[in-house]
């Protein structure tokens, strides 16, 4: 037996002294977060440094940050970058080294210096941004129209956000009695699902244009409503604005506060700073429609009375030089202008009857069309129910078949049985159990 052995205790204790004489100061160390987690207060950090442009690790470490110190450096540092540490940071971290004889070694985390991740987060959102123009898509959405009769409107929202409720009423209770159709896409607005959520939710809607009838999207509406400036992190990535910039239809962003500017607002069509400013919008819009309506209307009827003003004055001058002999080719004339002059005044208001009609019929034409589509539903579903029915096992045994069921599942090959099983019969009325005799044959 050797009488020098250590104790694993006093090893890991040896050690730690150590690593406390040789590493007694702190360090400044540059890293990457790939997992964090809050427990009864305490932080506990993954950290790792990849190697430049790849994923591949090339150093791992386990960092604490006590509960003391975390209270005091965490709120600091969502105040200054907007945002709450999270996986896939990177953080310039005073650290100093640790080693427990029970639990090993870790970093321990004694301050972070947010003007450093404040740096990277705008660096990676530069990058972002010049890989966008450089694709040439940056601008993409800021060429395209609002419709002239923007009233179907797809939203990209939380169901439950009040944003949305907001955002709905204020369309619904307009002043102008407006009529238009929301569908809500719903999606994840906040934390680090809101890429992909979006993503999905536009791709719904692209599916939807393809419809190509009175219920395609006009424009989308990506709203948040509230939420701290933290949670915006997630509409500042590459993937997302991609979708966005290059979406056939005008995209509306009302996703963060007057001072918050994400990359999604930058490459939207219109950038506005809450959802009632975008429901406001979409009022403000089709009630510029509906007065450039109104005022051609005027503009037509008054050219057509002006025209027919001149045209009468012109017609009066040369009467005059007309001998007397040719007062009844005056008289004649003077009935077509008076019917021209009627007939185009007609036709002017017909033209804007026809487009007011057409408003009206635009704005009542929802409803009948609802009515149809849950009354078509409503009668597939009978035929459905009528097709289960037909199917139901009950009718089966009531025709004189029985159903042979062995450890629940049901026989149909008598070759998978052997003496002894025991079986379920099941008839019309009632059940037979049996046990299965193969009379001593062997089964082959």
């Amino acid at each position: 037996m050797n009488r020098n052995a250590l104790s694993l205790l006093e090893l890991n204790s040896l050690l730690a002294e150590v690593i406390e004489i040789g590493m007694p100061r702190e360090y400044w160390v540059e890293a990457e977060i790939s997992e964090l987690r809050v427990v009864r207060g305490h932080c506990y950090l993954d950290l790792v440094e990849k190697r430049e442009g790849t994923n591949t690790p090339v150093a791992r470490a386990s960092a604490k940050c006590w509960q003391n110190t975390w209270s005091v450096i965490s709120p600091y540092f969502e105040k200054v970058t907007g945002q709450t540490l999270h996986a896939g940071m990177r953080v310039l971290m005073l650290v100093s080294a640790n080693f427990h004889p029970a639990y090993g070694f870790s970093w321990i985390i004694n301050d972070i210096d947010p003007t450093y991740t404040l740096g990277d987060m705008a660096r990676k959102r530069q990058a972002i941004i010049e890989q966008l123009k450089r694709e040439g898509v940056f601008d993409m959405q800021k060429e395209l129209t609002l419709p002239m009769s923007c009233r179907n409107i797809a939203v990209v929202s939380s169901a439950n956000a009040a944003g949305y409720g907001d955002f709905v009423d204020q369309l619904e209770n307009n002043a102008n009695g407006f009529r238009f159709t929301v569908r809500l896409y719903p999606a994840t607005m906040q934390g680090e699902g809101v890429e992909q959520s979006v993503i999905a939710a536009l791709n719904k809607i692209y599916d939807a244009l393809s419809a190509e009838d009175e219920t395609s999207p006009d424009c989308v509406v990506i709203i948040r409503g509230g939420g701290a400036t933290s949670d915006l992190s997630g509409f500042d990535t590459l993937a997302l604005a991609e979708n966005v910039a290059q979406f056939p239809i005008p995209i509306i962003t009302g996703i963060g506060h007057e001072r918050d500017e994400s990359i999604l607002d930058m490459v939207s069509h219109t950038r506005v700073k809450t959802p009632t400013a975008a429901a406001a919008l979409l009022i403000d819009h089709l009630k510029r429609v509906w007065d450039y309506l109104l005022e051609a209307q005027g503009t037509l009827e008054t050219a057509a009375r002006r025209r027919m003003d001149m045209e009468q004055m012109r017609f009066q001058r040369a009467a005059q030089k007309i001998p007397p002999l040719f007062s009844l080719f005056k008289e004649r004339q003077e009935h077509r202008i008076d019917r021209i002059m009627r007939d185009m005044v007609a036709a002017a208001q017909r033209s804007v009857a026809a487009n007011i009609n057409r408003i009206d019929e635009l704005r009542n034409g929802m409803s009948p069309m609802l009515e149809r589509t849950i009354t078509g539903e409503s009668h597939r579903l009978q035929m459905l129910g009528q097709r289960v029915k037909a199917l139901d096992p009950k009718l089966l045994l009531k025709r004189g078949y029985s159903i042979t069921l062995h450890e629940g599942m049901i026989v149909r090959d008598a070759s998978q049985l052997k003496s002894g099983d025991r079986i379920e019969t099941r008839v019309e009325k009632g059940t037979i159990l049996s046990v299965v005799d193969c009379g001593g044959k062997k089964k082959k």
